[in-house]
């Protein structure tokens, strides 16, 4: 039993891989728009300083808005985000439901964007003020100050934080099943209705297998970073 097994986990583990990957390849940059958002001092609702709702277009600028929304989204469960995308639009507003991986990517990348956001913050936030000065005192602009000095310092210092929230997504992609994706755990639950036990617990070597890739990976990244030490 042990190839068919594996090779049914495979397959499991591939939808796993999938949702991981589109994962991050919309999550990074979204959470950057957010990031930018968090750290605006535009005000969206300034149109209404001069109406009845002055209050709202003096006391809503668009960091606001962002950080209410990034407050939301890392106070409520994963689960629950998935459950709302994929049954919400079709049970509030009679649309028809998206499809299942679709609901999926968007759940996952709008949570882990949020979470990159703050990492984001962070990271750009902590450069001194001092560097940004010595880059306006040697004559470069805002966006060559951010992308020749800043940049790179706050990769080097988002490098753990992000390193531990993608290994984190390795194992929420298990959340997925909630509404029907056929991922890893799935697939090994299912050889319990054969009166077999031990797939399931042979699903926890491919998590083990591909976060212990992924640690090495992010610990070479850090110390091909390490010139910046000092």
């Amino acid at each position: 039993m042990f190839l068919p097994v594996t090779m049914e986990l495979l397959a499991g583990f591939g939808e796993s891989i999938k949702v991981f990957v589109l994962t991050l390849l919309f999550s990074i940059p979204l959470g950057l728009v957010i990031c930018f958002g968090s750290m605006s001092k535009w005000k969206p609702l300034k149109w209404l300083e001069r109406g009845p709702f002055a209050f709202l277009g003096r006391w809503m600028p668009l960091r606001w808005l962002s950080r209410t929304f990034v407050w939301i989204i890392r106070g409520t469960p994963l689960m629950l985000q998935l459950i709302i995308i994929f049954y919400g639009p079709g049970l509030m507003f009679g649309l028809p439901s998206m499809p299942r991986m679709t609901a999926t990517i968007v759940a996952f990348a709008i949570n882990y964007a949020c979470y990159f956001s703050e990492i984001y913050r962070g990271g750009i936030e902590s450069i001194p003020q001092g560097q940004y000065e010595a880059g306006q005192v040697l004559g470069m602009t805002k966006q060559q100050i951010f992308f020749k000095v800043v940049l790179l310092q706050v990769v080097k210092r988002i490098m753990a934080p992000m390193s531990n929230e993608i290994i984190t997504l390795v194992k929420d992609t298990s959340l997925a099943r909630i509404i029907g994706i056929y991922e890893i755990i799935w697939a090994g639950e299912q050889f319990i209705k054969k009166g077999l036990i031990w797939p399931l617990f042979y699903t926890g070597a491919f998590f083990l297998i591909f976060s212990g890739g992924l640690t090495l990976l992010f610990g070479y990244l850090e110390k091909k970073l390490s010139y910046f030490r000092g």
